[in-house]
């Protein structure tokens, strides 16, 4: 069974996990944490742990857990999620614009253009806007990802490993650029990455054992996103990855 409890937008959200199981392997049983409204929440795990298959429950995207799983939710949530995955999913046969606009374009939003323009401007892709995704970089189809996320105006954003793939500066620039466009939403961001999580979350979970339990809740100090050259920051990421080390395989 899974619960979201929350008796208003005006407040946190908190996400209860019990007797989750696949294949008969118990996944969760008693997990729970807090969405802080308007924080950035990561969730990191061994590969396998179970990070992916919270993102889509919460996204009521799991239906291979329909048989014998209750999925309840104290108010409806789906539409106000938008989610931002590790691949840029843009449809090679629209151009940028309209792969950004392509969800207010079915909603019949008016105006949907200009805002779409606008955004594409705050990610540096404005004067990219008719071009196709096959003659963009990898980092520059993520960019557009990202204005397509914030096209949606959602107050809960799902990211999974969304800047996994880029080469170590792009996404440096994508995650502070991310944090600052992002930063009056509720996030919840899946990362196998420790400096990511580190620098972008404002409490982050690790996720261990079988079934997946959560450790203590780290809680960086400062506000995100945080300098890579910062020594606490380069600390933390040495205490995360000490923690995933213990981490048990599922």
């Amino acid at each position: 069974m899974v619960i979201l409890n929350s008796k208003s937008k005006e407040e946190d959200l908190v996400l209860t996990v019990r007797n989750l199981s696949y294949k008969d392997r118990v996944l969760f049983d008693e997990l729970e944490f807090v969405l802080e409204k308007g924080k950035w929440t990561s969730l990191m795990g061994i590969s396998g742990i179970g990070k992916t298959t919270i993102l889509r429950l919460i996204a009521g995207l799991a239906s291979e857990f329909s048989s014998g799983t209750s999925i309840v939710h104290s108010r409806k949530i789906s539409g106000e999620l938008a989610y931002m995955s590790q691949v840029d999913l843009l449809f090679p046969w629209l151009n940028v614009l309209d792969n950004v606009t392509l969800g207010a374009r079915l909603r019949g939003e008016e105006g949907s253009k200009d805002r779409a323009l606008e955004l594409l401007r705050s990610v540096g892709l404005y004067a990219n806007a008719a071009d196709m995704p096959s003659s963009l970089s990898v980092g520059m189809r993520q960019r557009v990802a990202l204005a397509r996320t914030l096209m949606e105006d959602r107050p809960f954003i799902l990211m999974d490993e969304p800047f996994s793939s880029l080469d170590s500066l792009t996404k440096v620039r994508l995650q502070d650029l991310a944090a600052e466009m992002l930063q009056d939403k509720t996030v919840l961001l899946v990362t196998h990455d420790p400096l990511e999580a580190y620098r972008l979350s404002d409490s982050i979970y690790v996720l261990s054992g079988q079934p997946a339990c959560l450790d203590s809740t780290i809680k960086p100090a400062g506000a995100p996103p945080r300098m890579i050259e910062n020594s606490e920051v380069l600390q933390g990421q040495a205490e995360l990855l000490a923690r995933l080390s213990k981490a048990e395989a599922p």
